[in-house]
């Protein structure tokens, strides 16, 4: 959802089931959580999260609202003036509250069209947590750890309330006067909002961390590859201030998306260092790439991540892809 090194960092699953139990008694008072106000009275709301960096940025704008939070202890939206809800990427921390957001305003909610149809496939299908359970089976990851995402996934789920039928979006589009660009990577369907050169970049370029990149089943084939080509396309676009999801404002996002296709250029090097002649699945090479001493939760991200570098590889020919029905395994060239 956000990046590699905050899952690190997670609530025992436990504790956040405890969390789930209680969070539907509280509401979170919306004066607590307008805490900045940028240029041109854009407002930052910081929601909490159960996992991760532990709070979630969504930004309000002349009616605009720009993402809504994890649906956990829900804000009471109210008096606020939004016409419009606009969500970057369908991640839960991202997407969860749109709905109950939406109800509370009547605003209307805007979601990319690809975005919105992963978000469907994942939140709205009561198997995926077997499907990606089975998927991660496949490429290598044991079953003791591949079963226990069937029950996270299924925790995970009643929090997302996203909007059904929303206004689709796609590149070119405008909402509430900001431009609509398509930055695939973190999320296939992953959006900015660009206006007077401040764009509102969900978890497309985080400041602390390099935001996580991962292959998982049913998405596009190469999201690495889409990653890069989107911070190409920042440099390209060379706003001068990004409002992130996670983290404080960017105010050099061209020499920070310059530092993560760096990052991205080591890590692929890495990962082919990994392979040899010997067939390895994705979650062999996560062991030489992450170390062998993570818990389920991180495994799963370390694998992911790590697919996503493998496939891109054999996008370069740098790698090469083996497959059947049963597993998915990598060789150098």
């Amino acid at each position: 959802m956000y990046g590699f090194s905050d899952h690190l960092n997670a609530i025992p699953f436990t504790a956040f089931s405890a969390l789930r139990q209680g969070s539907s008694r509280y509401s979170t008072p919306i004066e607590s959580i307008i805490e900045h106000v940028f240029e041109d009275g854009i407002r930052r709301l910081s929601l909490p999260l159960p996992t991760g960096p532990q709070h979630v940025h969504c930004y309000l704008a002349d009616g605009t609202l720009f993402d809504t939070g994890f649906g956990l202890g829900e804000p009471d939206w109210r008096g606020l003036g939004i016409e419009r809800i606009a969500i970057t990427h369908m991640h839960p921390d991202h997407v969860g509250g749109a709905a109950a957001a939406a109800a509370a305003t009547g605003a209307s909610v805007h979601q990319g069209a690809l975005d919105y149809s992963q978000c469907v496939r994942v939140w709205g299908s009561p198997d995926w947590p077997e499907r990606i359970a089975a998927w991660f089976r496949r490429n290598g990851v044991p079953a003791r750890v591949a079963d226990e995402l069937i029950a996270q996934g299924h925790a995970f789920a009643p929090f997302v309330s996203y909007a059904r039928d929303p206004k689709l979006l796609r590149e070119g589009d405008e909402v509430g006067g900001w431009s609509v660009v398509e930055l695939p990577g973190h999320a296939d369907g992953h959006l900015g909002f660009l206006r007077d050169g401040v764009l509102v970049g969900g978890d497309h370029l985080l400041g602390r961390i390099t935001p996580a990149v991962g292959l998982y089943p049913e998405s596009r084939p190469d999201p690495l590859g889409d990653y890069l080509a989107s911070l190409e396309r920042t440099i390209e676009l060379a706003p001068r201030l990004v409002l992130p999801g996670h983290g404080e404002p960017i105010a050099d996002p061209t020499g920070r998306a310059r530092e993560i296709l760096h990052h991205h250029a080591q890590r692929l090097d890495e990962t082919e260092r990994a392979l040899g002649p010997a067939a390895r699945s994705g979650f062999e090479v996560s062991l030489t790439l992450f170390g062998e001493e993570l818990a389920p939760t991180q495994r799963r991200f370390a694998v992911a991540e790590t697919l996503s570098h493998l496939e891109h590889l054999v996008v370069e020919g740098r790698a090469e892809k083996h497959e059947d029905r049963r597993s998915v395994t990598y060789t150098g060239p």
